[in-house]
């Protein structure tokens, strides 16, 4: 299986639409196509991908496939976006101080 990359994944609407409705349980593909107004076929495409970048779990019951998030593999996009978090707080906190100083000269006038 050809691995893809995680953001890859994540890039395309419909993918993340998927990931957000199983986030919560296991579904069948079926009942994923259901919740989507396209094909079966599209769905199965985006359930493919998806798998291969190991954000699916697949459990087998009966002659049934069912698919469910999984939550760790979740944990490398949220570690590459702490980086930009840290900076984006580091940036509100830089301006609430110019706000600060800004009200306080304010108030000297």
């Amino acid at each position: 299986m050809m691995k893809r990359d995680i953001f890859q994944a994540i890039a395309d609407p419909t993918r993340r639409a998927i990931l957000v409705l199983i986030s919560s349980s296991a579904l069948t593909p079926n009942a994923i196509a259901e919740k989507f107004n396209v094909t079966r076929q599209a769905v199965s495409k985006h359930i493919k991908i998806l798998n291969e970048c190991e954000l699916l779990e697949e459990r087998k019951t009966g002659r049934e496939i069912y698919y469910q998030l999984k939550i760790d593999k979740m944990k490398e996009i949220d570690q590459w976006l702490e980086q930009f978090k840290q900076i984006w707080a580091n940036r509100f906190n830089q301006l609430d101080q110019v706000l600060i100083n800004l009200k306080t000269k304010e108030n000297e006038n």
